[in-house]
């Protein structure tokens, strides 16, 4: 067997474990510091902030305000291929699977760029299983060299690659990677991920700081709630965040706040996350991390988007297809990688976030930029 991996010291949350079982007077304390950091994230976490989490919605807004404005970025994924190698036990798209498997041909992904772009679209997030003949980098910088092309914002979701990988894409155009983690235990993650590369715990969480090193000018962490103890995650979460931060201070991060969804495989959660809690998590990292742009996807349900759009969120998507291609087409011709909640059309969702004050912001900085930063670092 595979021995099980060690977690970095640099990213152990051992020490603040204990904030579990914070007082009153330990929430209050991290609710008026002004540097928080994994000691106040887990007091916010613990169950004695739960008279506290209408102060906590309070200042994650004001926070929110304060660096974001009164505005909702806007983005959009867009599913390339579902080919995949790895065995997560949580993952529609696993090798496992039963269900059609294909990628985009370049023309399609054409159409499927041009669609998105017609729905107002100027940031896409490329997305990809695991590296396949099918569907390997080669395939990926295509795609990125063509999305760069119509869209001022390229981002992928993959696998992880080398550094000189990565400087490729940044080259092409690519100025944001996602890299999710999905849990942070190492030996949850042994057991998640049956078989594949992704079973490589360590080279998986050393990938982002590949990704900036190599000229990436955004990085997205996130973890998939719902798969291990999420105050352990969450805690693991803000410590990766401050090791990039610290290493690679000319580079942005994001966080994503994704949950376990319905999925071909139905796997269930094992632990569960509510809405309740999810909504308390996001105050949390707000008030921690009040300048990171945190994202709300549509696996969550309309009413529960509605309340948190500027609430902490500050980065949304709307009319997703979790399916490849899927945006023009009118049935989908694969399963999506799981379930989504949120199906309303852009126009709706941005009626809803003018109605509520907010404005939707679909560019916010210039592909010239992004081209000169690719320049310095080629």
């Amino acid at each position: 067997m595979t021995p099980e991996p060690r977690m970095p010291a640099w990213l152990d949350p051992s020490p603040w474990l204990g904030g579990r079982e914070a007082t009153s007077a330990d929430v209050e304390r991290a609710l008026g510091c002004d540097a928080p950091g994994p000691r106040e994230l887990a007091a916010l976490l613990s169950p004695a902030a739960n008279p506290f989490v209408e102060n906590m919605a309070q200042r994650a807004r004001a926070l929110t305000q304060r660096h974001f404005g009164r505005t909702i970025s806007m983005y959009a994924p867009l599913y390339l291929a579902n080919f995949c190698t790895n065995g997560c036990a949580y993952c529609g798209f696993a090798s496992d699977r039963v269900q059609p498997r294909r990628r985009l041909e370049l023309p399609e992904a054409e159409e499927e760029l041009a669609k998105l772009k017609e729905m107002g679209f100027d940031e896409v997030l490329l997305l990809t299983g695991e590296r396949t003949s099918h569907a390997g980098f080669d395939y990926l910088l295509e795609c990125v060299s063509l999305a760069a092309r119509q869209f001022h914002a390229v981002g992928v979701e993959a696998f992880p690659m080398t550094a000189r990988e990565y400087a490729l894409l940044a080259e092409a155009g690519c100025s944001g990677v996602t890299l999710y983690q999905e849990t942070y235990d190492p030996r949850q993650y042994d057991q998640l991920h049956r078989w594949g590369p992704k079973k490589d715990y360590l080279d998986r969480l050393a990938a982002p700081s590949r990704a900036m090193e190599a000229g990436i000018r955004t990085v997205g962490l996130g973890v998939l709630l719902g798969l291990s103890d999420p105050s352990f995650d969450a805690l693991c979460l803000l410590r990766h965040a401050a090791h990039l931060q610290r290493n690679h201070w000319k580079s942005g991060i994001t966080l994503s706040f994704p949950r376990l969804r319905p999925q071909s495989g139905n796997f269930s959660a094992t632990f569960p996350v509510d809405e309740a809690w999810l909504a308390r998590l996001v105050f949390a990292v707000r008030i921690v991390l009040p300048d990171v742009p945190l994202l709300l996807s549509t696996r969550e349900r309309p009413e529960f988007r509605d309340g948190m759009a500027g609430l902490g969120i500050s980065k949304m998507s709307a009319g997703s297809r979790t399916s490849v291609g899927g945006y023009g087409e009118a049935e989908p011709a694969t399963e999506g990688q799981f379930e989504v909640s949120d199906r309303r059309g852009v126009p709706e969702f941005c009626s809803m976030l003018r109605n509520r004050g907010l404005e939707p912001v679909f560019k916010n900085w210039d592909s010239v930029f992004r081209d000169e930063e690719g320049d310095r670092h080629g």
